[in-house]
């Protein structure tokens, strides 16, 4: 499938799923699985972006492989707005727009995770998982001073703690990692209702921003367990631009 039936597919979902919006800009975001590490931080990262920018002039368009129970804690989770979100129950959607299923050794989705977790044939996985401990001089911090963390429902602290021990200004050493944690947590708490089928576990997404016309002017297809992103340190870098417009 080339890139022009792949977007000739996109604008049959637009049409399919009534992805019109209002506004000047259009976001259709495809996550793999409700709860794949990358559609929690995707979500909770497009939220907090939307609303620290009060960006207005885009609509946005999510589409997630689950059910209505796994849709409902998600949102309450993440914050990700419910209007926003529509779940399949496949990765049909994911097929025709040609976006990478991940590895798939024949062994089912687990074993298929586990090692692009382990950085197989997803490279840039072990480099991202490494960042979250280590930290990272050239992206944001997570935490504010003012934030109370509760990780595994028995270590709590606030976000001075960082502050204190690592300063401010840039992610910190065991930020992300933190924030990572109370993600999976979560996922596992609730694993029935998150995980459908695990057989799309390695399932990766895709990320399309379009114009008023419907003509995309930026696409990204994941590769990686936790590369949502083409920057991972700044991972909604492409609609910077939009809040100035």
């Amino acid at each position: 499938m080339n890139s022009k039936t792949s977007d000739s597919n996109l604008n049959r979902i637009i049409d399919k799923y009534k992805f019109n919006g209002q506004k000047k800009f259009k976001l259709i975001v495809l996550f793999g699985l409700l709860g794949d590490f990358d559609s929690f931080e995707y979500a909770i990262n497009l939220k907090n972006f939307i609303n620290k920018n009060q960006v207005k002039n885009l609509d946005i368009f999510a589409i997630a492989i689950g059910d209505k129970n796994g849709k409902e804690k998600f949102c309450n989770f993440t914050g990700f707005s419910k209007e926003n979100l529509m779940v399949v129950s496949n990765n049909k959607i994911h097929k025709n727009l040609k976006v990478s299923r991940g590895l798939d050794i024949g062994l089912g989705g687990w074993i298929n995770m586990l090692l692009m977790l382990l950085g197989i044939n997803s490279f840039k996985t072990i480099k991202e998982v490494i960042r979250g401990y280590t930290g990272d001089r050239k992206a944001k911090q997570i935490y504010s001073e003012f934030d109370k963390i509760d990780v595994l429902k028995f270590l709590k602290f606030s976000g001075n703690s960082f502050k204190k021990v690592f300063g401010d200004g840039y992610l910190r050493p065991f930020e992300l990692a933190t924030f990572r944690l109370n993600n999976m947590n979560e996922i596992i708490q609730n694993w029935s209702d998150y995980i459908l089928n695990e057989e799309y576990l390695p399932q990766r997404g895709a990320t399309f921003l379009l114009n008023e016309k419907n003509q995309i002017i930026y696409k990204f297809f994941s590769k990686d367990v936790l590369g949502y992103s083409a920057n991972m340190r700044d991972p909604l870098a492409f609609l910077t631009d939009l809040i100035k417009k």
